[in-house]
């Protein structure tokens, strides 16, 4: 995508053309008319497009193909030429996405201005392009416990196909991560990525933003939709959307056209869509407020993130993924974790998940001490549970109980606690609490706690 694209009817004005620029150094294309030009954009699109307005005998004229080429390729700038130049002329074509307006007969030195700068343009865009592909969010995807691992493997799957993929789960568990992993390791990965917030944007603009608009004063004005033309479409909290723009987003899904906002022609896009929701949409379609066909539509491969109270071994390895990024990205203090600050994370309650998970650490690096490891008394609300004197400060329901029912109850949430910190690993708690396998899972039966199946126990087994 280096090479300049020259269309003009008139061979004497494009070759003329051409051979200024190629003694500029560039690489130059020609083509006659319509046909020619979409064949050649087909073939390779151009770095820049220098077009006739007015092609003779041509099934398009150069305002049908600079509408044609901004919808299917909108990176490429267009320069517009024409020996019949007026600013009714250059308004339009501007208005229609045109880069600029130069009226023949045309002075060379202007010429090599306009070009030099189209190509800086182009130049920054297939950067920006190139900048989107490597989306560094994608790396955060990280994990080895069970439940990661079955997430990961199911996005592996559908990474190669253009198959919807509908992602639930709780806030802040990573749907948005999971999708730019689907979109980074796509054969979309070169093309953008467009996420749309269902709940941030107010209802009466919604299909203006999606769609974009066409005003007289403004001209075309894109939406999200054309933006994610070639790749992918994110929307987030799906069931957001208002019910008039679901029907709207349906049509989209089926014809792969719309309409904008205040336009008149119909606009192409080749989308893959990828959507996520904390809600359940079948509660919301019985309530009114989903459409059915949508969900069929949408809810092709359904995904399940898990929360992260359901993969707590992970934590120590997002923890110093966080601590890493936030030192490399803002300069922040490269901290490691005391085994103390470990256990008290996979231990502690995560009701905003990941999410809350990164503010922590972020909040702990800017607040907290500039060296050493991190301490667990230096984790929000995570304040160490015992006096200066040292002895345990014992409160609530445990307080109110006698000696053997008090043990019996910090006993069972005390295990209960690390069986879930080491994902259900029994040989692995064991190992952590100070017992032999066996007698934990004697005292665990006396308790009344079942940890699961035969089959994870075997699993288990192997493990070991």
């Amino acid at each position: 995508m280096t090479s300049i694209l020259i269309v003009d009817d008139e061979r004497d004005i494009r070759e003329l053309i051409g051979d200024i620029l190629k003694d500029e150094g560039f690489q130059v294309r020609l083509a006659a008319n319509a046909d020619d030009c979409i064949s050649a954009i087909n073939a390779e699109p151009p770095a820049l497009m220098i077009l006739d307005i007015w092609l003779k005998d041509s099934r398009m004229d150069g305002i049908d193909i600079l509408k044609t080429v901004k919808r299917d390729n909108p990176d490429v700038p267009v320069v517009i030429i024409s020996g019949h130049g007026n600013i009714e002329i250059a308004v339009a074509a501007i208005k229609q996405g045109a880069y600029d307006f130069i009226e023949k007969p045309f002075n060379i030195d202007q010429l090599m201005v306009v070009v030099s700068r189209a190509m800086e343009t182009s130049r920054l865009r297939r950067e920006n392009s190139e900048l989107r592909r490597r989306d560094v969010t994608a790396s955060e995807m990280l994990g080895s416990s069970a439940a990661f691992r079955g997430l990961k493997a199911q996005l592996d799957k559908v990474t190669k196909s253009n198959g919807r993929v509908m992602l639930t789960g709780p806030a802040g568990s990573g749907k948005e991560m999971a999708a730019r992993f689907i979109h980074a390791h796509s054969n979309r990965a070169g093309a953008a990525f467009v996420s749309v917030s269902s709940a941030a944007i107010e209802p009466d603009r919604m299909e203006e933003v999606l769609f974009g608009r066409e005003t007289p004063e403004r001209g075309v004005e894109p939406g999200l939709l054309e933006q994610a033309h070639g790749g992918v479409v994110y929307f987030d909290e799906v069931a957001d959307m208002p019910l008039g723009t679901q029907s709207k987003i349906l049509r989209v899904l089926v014809e792969q056209q719309f309409t904008r906002v205040g336009g008149q022609d119909k606009v192409r896009v080749d989308l893959r869509v990828i959507s996520s929701t904390t809600r359940n949409l079948r509660s919301e379609i019985a309530a009114g407020r989903f459409r059915q066909e949508l969900y069929d539509r949408l809810n092709v491969v359904p995904i399940a993130v898990p929360s992260l109270e359901d993969r707590r071994e992970d934590i120590p390895e997002l923890t110093r993924h966080f601590i890493d990024m936030f030192h490399r990205s803002q300069g922040l203090p490269l901290r490691d974790l005391t085994p103390d600050a470990e256990a008290m994370l996979q231990t502690s309650r995560w009701p905003g998940n990941v999410r809350q998970l990164r503010n922590v650490i972020e909040r702990v690096l800017i607040l907290g001490e500039s060296h050493g490891p991190i301490e667990a008394r230096e984790l929000p609300g995570q304040e160490a549970a015992a006096q200066e004197d040292g002895r345990l400060v014992i409160g609530g329901q445990l307080a109110t109980l006698p000696l053997r029912e008090a043990r019996e109850l910090f006993e069972k949430e005390y295990l209960l606690t690390q069986i879930n910190r080491f994902g259900g690993n029994i040989s692995r708690t064991a190992a952590f609490v100070g017992m032999e396998r066996s007698a934990l899972h004697r005292k665990l039966k006396s308790l009344g706690v079942v940890t699961g199946s035969k089959a994870r126990g075997e699993e288990e087994e192997s493990e070991d």
